[in-house]
């Protein structure tokens, strides 16, 4: 395991804890709400857990391509 995987597994960890987290919480509440609510409520997870994981995806190719730190460009 080089250098850039080990570096890959943390945003990778806390991209899926953060979704499943979502995903559980709102579950728990759309199961206590009715009418329109639920589908309010049941979008709001999936469009969390989708900029999760276009950020994860963006932050895997800054680290695949050498920009572990991103602090040094500021």
């Amino acid at each position: 395991m080089n250098n850039h995987e080990k570096k890959m597994i943390a945003p990778i960890v806390i991209t899926i804890l953060v979704v499943l987290y979502y995903i559980t919480y709102f579950a728990f509440i759309i199961s206590l709400v009715g009418g329109i609510f639920k589908i309010l409520l049941g979008i709001i997870p999936i469009v969390i857990s989708g900029v999760m994981i276009y950020v994860c995806v963006e932050r895997i190719k800054e680290i695949e391509g050498g920009e572990e730190d991103d602090l040094s460009q500021y």
